[in-house]
């Protein structure tokens, strides 16, 4: 067995794909629409479905926002430089509400930013800076 991907409900699927896919550099593996059910679902990734996980994000077109609720956490990136990559993400107009650090109670270096969509992407910095 083998995760296969994480949905999220978005309420708008351009402003999702150009954040996921122009700021995160993910890419857009797949997307399809469902008229008879009135939604798009897409999937994005860094790699082939069948090699990683994905993202899916799912556009219902009757419905442009979400409440995120108390029970989602987060999803997590592996960056080489986590303070070149949150630059970059400032620069393209992406939100880091934490900025680059070690972790409470630990040392491992962290950063939180933020989607479209208020949902929050952890970046854990993967090789020694």
């Amino acid at each position: 067995m083998r995760i296969l991907h994480t949905m999220l409900r978005v309420g708008n699927l351009e402003k999702s794909l150009d954040f996921y896919c122009n700021v995160l550099n993910m890419k857009l593996l797949r997307q399809k629409d469902y008229p008879g059910g009135k939604f798009t679902l897409a999937f994005v990734g860094y790699r082939d479905e069948s090699e990683e996980a994905a993202i899916e994000l799912t556009y219902n077109w009757d419905t442009d926002h979400y409440d995120i609720g108390t029970g989602y956490g987060h999803i997590a990136l592996g960056v080489d430089d986590i303070y070149a990559t949150c630059d970059r993400i400032k620069a393209q107009g992406g939100k880091v509400t934490r900025e680059p650090g070690p972790m409470k109670h630990g040392s491992t270096v962290i950063a939180f930013v933020e989607d479209p969509n208020g949902y929050k992407i952890e970046l854990i910095q993967t090789k020694a800076a």
